[in-house]
């Protein structure tokens, strides 16, 4: 049994910026991930609201990625392949960062999991770093998220630069899907729907 961590935030979590509730787990990309994929395969969710790469949210709190990767490695050994796709949360406001230095913390994310003995027979396990799409028209969010439309523009060049450097596989989300308009953030259904069929073409060539 091939086995698949999906880390990430609302996005991964399965957030309905229609309702602002959860998506069934067969909606939610890591669901359409694992009905696509078949037999064979584990996929393990991790997504959590508001997760940053690397960056102590001050007003949030308990969101900072690198913190928690650690110990959901161990949690969940052995790995085949790590998908990792945030950032978006630090595009907002109050963490003031380029699209650059939220590349760079995705490195930091990268390499702890390239340091690890998660995989098999204690190896590390493999990693695909998805880009997420550009941010959308924004609504509720938007002064949260204040600035953050050209920013997010330019991760998709970050992210494919930082993952040529970690010899990582990569995929930018922007080629397939897009963010909702009802919030600017979010993904509707069928965005999760073409988002889990593409990553799971690119599992199924990864293990």
């Amino acid at each position: 049994m091939k086995r698949v961590l999906c880390f990430g935030d609302s996005n991964t979590w399965g957030y309905d910026p229609a309702s602002q509730d959860r998506f069934d787990r067969d909606v939610r990309w890591p669901g359409v991930l694992r009905n696509t994929i078949g037999v064979g395969y584990e996929v393990i969710e991790e997504g959590l609201n508001g997760r940053t790469t690397v960056w102590d949210d001050p007003i949030e709190g308990y969101k900072c990625g690198k913190d928690y990767l650690i110990p959901c490695l161990e949690t969940h050994r052995p790995l085949d392949l790590v998908i990792i796709m945030l950032g978006t949360n630090d595009l907002k406001k109050r963490f003031s960062l380029s699209a650059f230095d939220i590349a760079q913390g995705i490195g930091v994310l990268i390499r702890i999991v390239h340091q690890s003995a998660a995989g098999r027979v204690g190896a590390a396990p493999r990693v695909l770093l998805l880009a997420p799409p550009p941010v959308a028209k924004l609504t509720y969010f938007d002064q949260m998220f204040e600035g953050a439309e050209a920013k997010s523009q330019k991760l998709g060049l970050y992210y494919r630069q930082v993952a040529e450097e970690f010899g990582c596989a990569f995929l930018d989300t922007a080629a397939i899907i897009l963010s909702s308009d009802l919030d600017g953030i979010h993904f509707e259904a069928a965005e999760h729907r073409k988002l889990g069929e593409a990553v799971a073409q690119r599992v199924v060539q990864l293990i």
